[in-house]
């Protein structure tokens, strides 16, 4: 349960951040409620989480996730530019994160 509480902070991160761009600096209300209730509930579910799993690799996985659907996000849904080195630097999050399972960091 703990794991599917810290995906759903992570997306809620992605929520955030694109809610955050949405805002133009928080003047449009809506997404600026957008980026409100989603710190809220990622940081909310993300607290949640902790209690059973260990910091460094729940962190890591909550900030990869934002990272990773951020950028990606950011490429598809707002038209910024795609290269070969941010798709690459995307990839290496995701080893990075993956790597910190697969070395005991979960219960």
């Amino acid at each position: 349960m703990a794991w599917l509480m810290l995906i759903t902070a992570g997306l809620f991160e992605v929520a955030m951040a694109y809610s955050l761009k949405l805002s133009d600096g928080f003047s449009a209300p809506l997404p600026s409620l957008g980026f409100a209730v989603s710190a809220l509930l990622s940081f909310g579910l993300l607290a949640l989480a902790l209690k059973s799993l260990d910091v460094g690799t729940a962190y890591a996985v909550w900030t990869g996730i934002g990272a990773v659907g951020t950028a990606t996000l950011g490429m598809i849904a707002l038209g910024e530019d795609v290269s070969p080195v941010k798709v690459a630097s995307v990839v290496l999050i995701l080893a990075g994160v993956v790597g910190l399972n697969l070395a005991g960091g979960g219960h």
